[in-house]
């Protein structure tokens, strides 16, 4: 071996482990099992088993379960590990056993290790035990689903909602500033009645403020914590005060409030939370793609689109066309929907396959759920930052338009009729000229009639024209 490995020891015999690594024997054997992906869990969900691993401690000293000297080094090293100082150690991939045993064994291992060196020992000497000090009183089967409500909690509170108040802070500042610009509506993309630039931004304010009473709403659930059901949900080798304070402890860490599940089998053979809380996420992903969609097509052009607003200059956008700009945030936003929608597929598919009392897709699910949350928080950021906040109208643009549009027609309704107001829109229309020019021409308005009914800004308010 020379200086390169170590040996450890589990239940199957002899593993070679890196000298310096603070995983071990079953660590080791997860590693060599699953080369599937490359891919590893992140920062959040460590996080989360170092937190769990923490309140576990504090709670099974405080009942005697653990001696004092031994628990308070795991709860050193499981401190360090909510840090990220030993997101290195994490090297499981992502596509194991369903219970993600192997996650928790990775970091019962790492926590035991670290806290032998914390309590004057070496790496590997057992002093403190991954299993019977580092996972007293608990199972795979209710850390892993702990750990990912703690996690997702902590990904909704402390990155997704606080990201998509600032985008709606970006949006309303809009809505104000465009409020006065008077331009074409579309439905079907047809012209339709005109529109305030601001009305339409305030409907996108409105969308992402939904969006956060949504993912909101779904905290409640993901506040329930499996902790203490061990095995099946029985509670078997768990004192029974251990769920409650474990869930008092960990609340205390995060700053959040956790409590112990209201049902521990349903809370470790199924994952319905889980589901519906990404189908919150999903949903704000449907509303930023719309919103990015929309903003794309205002600023179609510069020459030969809408061209109703001006995007900003982020970076050029074409390696032959010199001059091209591109909505590149907004394309990213868009893309970042497709990524969600195909996390909630594997999130919902997961949560569905529960078999007996145990749900083995607790993996995936942790994994999909927190890359939608990290990369949405990061899309309605970086979207309000760099796009919303450097719009700006083309008022002129948008003036000559809604002079030009067909819809205004709608507006002779009240003053002439329907069938009326119908011939000279296609008298307009086939003539080239605008409506107001056909309804005075043939004697349906005059001049001071037509300034007054077709009055496009008059038309953005729930009113009905032409009635004094």
């Amino acid at each position: 071996m020379g200086e390169q490995f170590r040996i450890e020891e589990d239940s199957l015999g002899e593993m070679q482990v890196p000298v310096d690594a603070y995983w071990g024997a079953q660590t080791q054997r997860a590693v060599e099992n699953f080369p599937i992906s490359g891919i590893t869990f992140g920062r959040r969900f460590i996080r989360a088993l170092g937190v769990v691993k923490k309140g576990a401690a504090q709670a099974n000293r405080d009942l005697g379960l653990v001696a004092e000297e031994t628990a308070e080094a795991i709860v050193a090293a499981a401190a360090e590990v909510i840090a990220g100082e030993h997101d290195d150690q994490f090297p499981v991939d992502v596509f194991q056993t369903g219970s993600g045993t192997s996650s928790n064994m990775n970091a019962n291992e790492v926590i035991a290790n670290r806290a032998a060196e914390v309590a004057g020992a070496e790496i590997g000497d057992r002093v403190v035990h991954p299993n019977d000090h580092v996972n007293y009183g608990q199972s795979s089967n209710d850390v892993i689903p702990t750990a990912m409500h703690v996690a997702a909690l902590e990904a909704v509170e402390k990155d997704l909602i606080p990201a998509l108040e600032s985008l709606h802070a970006e949006l309303e500042a809009k809505e104000a500033e465009f409020d006065g610009v008077v331009k074409t509506g579309r439905t079907h993309l047809q012209d339709a009645t005109p529109v305030r630039l601001g009305q339409e931004f305030g409907g996108y304010r409105t969308q992402v403020g939904k969006g956060i009473e949504r993912v909101s709403a779904a905290r409640d659930q993901l506040r329930e914590l499996a902790l203490g059901g061990t095995a099946v949900g029985t509670g078997l080798n768990t004192h029974p005060e251990f769920p409650a304070l474990a869930a008092e402890y960990i609340s205390e860490e995060t700053g959040t409030t956790f409590r112990e599940a209201d049902d521990h089998f349903e809370a470790q053979a199924a994952h319905d939370a889980m589901g519906d809380a990404h189908g919150a996420l999903r949903t704000v992903a449907g509303s930023l793609n719309k919103i990015a969609n929309d903003l794309r097509l205002l600023a179609s052009g510069p020459r030969n689109g809408l061209g109703e607003i001006e995007q900003p200059e982020n970076q050029p956008g074409s390696s032959i066309m010199p001059g091209k700009i591109n909505p590149v945030v907004a394309e990213a936003v868009n893309q970042v929907h497709t990524q969600v929608v195909g996390n909630d597929a594997a999130v919902s598919a997961g949560a569905a396959r529960g078999e007996l009392d145990l749900n083995l897709y607790k993996p995936v699910i942790a994994y999909n759920f927190l890359q939608s949350a990290e990369i949405l928080s990061n899309a309605a950021e970086t979207f309000g930052e760099r796009f919303v906040a450097k719009l700006e109208a083309n008022e002129e643009h948008c003036a000559e338009q809604v002079e030009n549009s067909m819809a205004l027609a709608t507006a002779l309704n009240p003053a002439i009729g329907y069938d009326a107001a119908s011939t000279v829109a296609k008298q307009a229309l086939k003539e080239g000229k605008t409506v107001r020019q056909v309804a005075i021409d043939e004697g349906y308005l005059t001049e001071a009639e037509a300034d007054e009914v077709l009055d496009p800004e008059a038309m953005t308010h729930r009113v009905i024209l032409g009635d004094d």
